[in-house]
């Protein structure tokens, strides 16, 4: 990864994870763990967790949902030339490690 993929992945991150944290019901934890920008800045998957993990399904389609809403707010944050198409998806990896963390201390 380019340091200028990781500066646009940063700032990504943060931004839609202040984002989140605005525009959620608050009725789970979404925390936004990662993101990944493709080389060409075109395309970026930002990663998230949900707490209580039953809440997964509806704060990710919560989140899906307020793509277009996202997009115009990182618009309003930052001075891109060109915005990339933002997706959103679980962060499978954290929760794999959060469960091989769970098995160590058993």
């Amino acid at each position: 990864m380019t340091l200028r993929q990781e500066k646009v992945s940063e700032l990504l991150r943060n931004i839609t994870a202040e984002f989140l944290e605005k525009e959620s019901n608050r009725e789970s934890l979404i925390t936004v763990t990662n993101a990944i920008v493709s080389p060409d800045l075109k395309k970026a998957v930002v990663y998230i967790t949900v707490l209580p993990e039953d809440k997964e399904p509806a704060a990710l389609l919560f989140a899906k949902r307020k793509r277009k809403e996202l997009r115009n707010y990182v618009k309003s944050k930052t001075k891109f030339r060109a915005l990339p198409f933002l997706d959103i998806e679980i962060d499978k990896g954290q929760k794999l490690e959060q469960k091989i963390s769970e098995l160590q201390i058993q």
